[in-house]
Protein backbone atom coordinates (compact mmCIF):
# COMPACT_ATOMS: atom_id res chain seq x y z
CA UNK A 1 0.00 0.00 0.00
CA UNK A 2 1.28 3.47 -0.79
CA UNK A 3 2.48 5.53 2.15
CA UNK A 4 1.14 9.02 1.47
CA UNK A 5 2.79 11.85 3.36
CA UNK A 6 2.80 15.58 3.06
CA UNK A 7 5.13 16.81 0.37
CA UNK A 8 8.34 18.11 1.85
CA UNK A 9 8.68 21.85 1.90
CA UNK A 10 11.74 23.61 0.50
CA UNK A 11 14.10 25.21 2.96
CA UNK A 12 13.37 28.86 3.63
CA UNK A 13 15.94 31.28 2.20
CA UNK A 14 18.14 33.10 4.65
CA UNK A 15 17.07 36.68 5.25
CA UNK A 16 19.80 39.05 4.20
CA UNK A 17 19.55 42.49 5.67
CA UNK A 18 21.50 45.29 7.12
CA UNK A 19 23.45 44.86 10.27
CA UNK A 20 22.67 47.13 13.17
CA UNK A 21 19.35 47.98 14.83
CA UNK A 22 17.24 46.85 11.84
CA UNK A 23 18.86 43.41 11.79
CA UNK A 24 17.23 42.57 15.13
CA UNK A 25 13.80 43.24 13.60
CA UNK A 26 14.57 40.97 10.63
CA UNK A 27 15.77 38.23 12.96
CA UNK A 28 12.55 38.51 14.99
CA UNK A 29 10.45 38.26 11.81
CA UNK A 30 12.44 35.23 10.71
CA UNK A 31 11.91 33.59 14.11
CA UNK A 32 8.13 34.11 13.80
CA UNK A 33 8.02 32.42 10.37
CA UNK A 34 7.16 28.71 10.40
CA UNK A 35 10.34 26.77 9.75
CA UNK A 36 10.11 23.63 7.58
CA UNK A 37 10.90 21.43 10.60
CA UNK A 38 7.56 22.44 12.17
CA UNK A 39 5.73 21.33 9.03
CA UNK A 40 7.62 18.05 8.98
CA UNK A 41 6.32 17.30 12.47
CA UNK A 42 2.87 16.90 10.91
CA UNK A 43 4.13 13.69 9.29
CA UNK A 44 4.17 12.11 12.77
CA UNK A 45 0.65 13.26 13.71
CA UNK A 46 -1.61 10.21 14.13
CA UNK A 47 -5.00 10.15 12.39
CA UNK A 48 -7.81 7.57 12.38
CA UNK A 49 -8.47 6.12 8.91
CA UNK A 50 -11.77 4.27 8.38
CA UNK A 51 -12.81 2.31 5.29
CA UNK A 52 -16.58 1.77 5.19
CA UNK A 53 -17.48 -1.31 3.17
CA UNK A 54 -21.19 -0.91 3.82
CA UNK A 55 -23.87 -0.34 6.43
CA UNK A 56 -26.85 -2.23 7.73
CA UNK A 57 -29.82 -1.20 9.84
CA UNK A 58 -31.60 -3.68 12.10
CA UNK A 59 -33.59 -3.88 15.27
CA UNK A 60 -31.81 -4.63 18.54
CA UNK A 61 -33.69 -7.93 18.86
CA UNK A 62 -32.38 -9.07 15.46
CA UNK A 63 -28.87 -8.01 16.38
CA UNK A 64 -28.98 -9.94 19.65
CA UNK A 65 -30.33 -13.01 17.83
CA UNK A 66 -27.34 -13.24 15.47
CA UNK A 67 -25.27 -16.41 15.65
CA UNK A 68 -21.74 -17.09 14.34
CA UNK A 69 -21.75 -17.60 10.57
CA UNK A 70 -24.93 -15.62 9.99
CA UNK A 71 -24.83 -13.07 7.17
CA UNK A 72 -25.70 -9.39 7.55
CA UNK A 73 -26.68 -7.83 4.22
CA UNK A 74 -24.99 -4.47 3.63
CA UNK A 75 -26.28 -1.53 1.58
CA UNK A 76 -23.50 -1.81 -1.04
CA UNK A 77 -23.04 -4.16 -3.97
CA UNK A 78 -19.96 -6.25 -4.69
CA UNK A 79 -17.40 -4.10 -6.52
CA UNK A 80 -19.03 -0.82 -5.49
CA UNK A 81 -16.66 1.89 -4.21
CA UNK A 82 -16.09 2.10 -0.47
CA UNK A 83 -15.90 5.32 1.55
CA UNK A 84 -12.55 6.31 3.07
CA UNK A 85 -12.73 8.63 6.07
CA UNK A 86 -9.94 10.37 7.99
CA UNK A 87 -11.00 11.43 11.48
CA UNK A 88 -14.67 10.88 10.49
CA UNK A 89 -14.42 13.12 7.41
CA UNK A 90 -15.01 11.65 3.94
CA UNK A 91 -11.84 12.25 1.90
CA UNK A 92 -11.92 9.59 -0.81
CA UNK A 93 -13.54 6.55 -2.36
CA UNK A 94 -11.72 3.37 -3.20
CA UNK A 95 -11.67 -0.38 -3.63
CA UNK A 96 -10.74 -3.25 -1.34
CA UNK A 97 -7.55 -5.06 -2.40
CA UNK A 98 -5.53 -7.98 -1.06
CA UNK A 99 -2.05 -7.16 0.31
CA UNK A 100 -0.51 -10.55 1.02
CA UNK A 101 -2.89 -12.17 3.49
CA UNK A 102 -4.43 -8.87 4.61
CA UNK A 103 -7.05 -6.52 3.22
CA UNK A 104 -6.07 -3.07 1.99
CA UNK A 105 -7.68 -0.12 0.27
CA UNK A 106 -6.65 1.62 -2.91
CA UNK A 107 -7.95 5.15 -3.47
CA UNK A 108 -9.70 5.63 -6.80
CA UNK A 109 -11.18 9.09 -6.18
CA UNK A 110 -9.80 11.76 -3.83
CA UNK A 111 -11.99 14.71 -2.90
CA UNK A 112 -10.66 18.27 -2.74
CA UNK A 113 -10.86 20.03 0.61
CA UNK A 114 -13.62 22.59 1.02
CA UNK A 115 -12.25 26.11 0.77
Amino acid sequence: MNDRRLASTPDLPQLAGPSGPESGTLQAQAAEATPPDDLRRLNELPVRVTAIVGRARMEIGSLLALIPGEIIELDRKVGEAIDILVNDRLIARGQVVMVGDRLGVTMTEIFKADS
